[in-house]
């Protein structure tokens, strides 16, 4: 398996953990609803439902840490990281990786587990009248936190590549945009082979700019430089 084999592997794997907790917000908002209309319609309100919703609520905020992680959705300074070279970025998340990631994640996990331990042993419930168990819920603790940190050691290697090549290497989000687009094209019965090269080729070169934005002015001046003697994506298309 390749490098960037490996990292699209991992990526799948936080994506789809994210994708299938994702569909708790749904059952969030039935809960809810179905509460509302007890509580407002039956005046039948049930005492433990704010606990189940922040149960759920926090399942699917943990549960979604390693896909956020996977996309590079989590909150950034951008004001001086988008200015660095890209080996500087990379140096730069490297050691705050070491320094604060790792230890962090550790010490949730090794937590989680001792909590979850805990209160399966004494069979842990909400304190409210018939309370719902809470020993599933922060058995999630330990779980998501394996899951960020496999996620976050996909990162570390992202940062490796990253200082031997000068460049970053693809995410799985960016790849699998650009196959949409081809796929959607590909089996369009009112789009021309010419249009749909062209098509393809414009958003390549979408996604490419978009990159060089995210380097900063600096680390996409050296990335124009280097693909200076590559031909451009429409090229590419012309010739096949």
């Amino acid at each position: 398996m390749t490098v960037q084999g490996f990292l699209f592997k991992i990526d799948r794997i936080s994506e789809w953990t994210g994708k299938a907790c994702a569909w708790l917000i749904v059952v969030l908002m039935l809960v809810v609803c179905v509460e509302v209309f007890k509580r407002y319609i039956l005046n039948a309100p049930t005492a433990w439902i704010f606990d189940v919703d922040n149960m759920i609520y926090g399942t699917l905020f943990m549960m979604c840490g390693a896909y956020t992680l996977a996309a590079s959705g989590h909150v950034r300074g951008d004001f001086l990281y988008s200015s660095m070279k890209p080996r500087t970025q990379a140096a730069f998340d490297l050691v705050l990786y070491f320094l604060f990631f790792i230890p962090g994640i550790l010490a949730l996990m090794y937590a989680g587990v001792d909590f979850a331990g805990l209160s399966w042993r004494i069979g842990e419930h909400s304190m409210t009248v018939d309370g719902p168990p809470i020993y599933p819920f922060k058995t999630i603790i330990p779980i998501a936190g394996a899951f960020v940190m496999i996620q976050g050691i996909a990162e570390i290697v992202r940062c490796v590549v990253c200082l031997r090549t000068g460049a970053w290497p693809e995410r799985l989000r960016d790849v699998e945009e650009i196959d949409v687009v081809e796929g959607q094209l590909a089996h369009s019965e009112y789009v021309d082979a010419e249009s749909r090269r062209e098509a393809i080729a414009r958003a390549a070169d979408i996604d490419k700019a978009a990159h060089q934005r995210g380097m900063g002015e600096t680390g996409a001046v050296e990335q124009l430089a280097r693909d200076g003697d590559k031909p451009s994506a429409r090229e590419r298309g012309d010739k096949k």
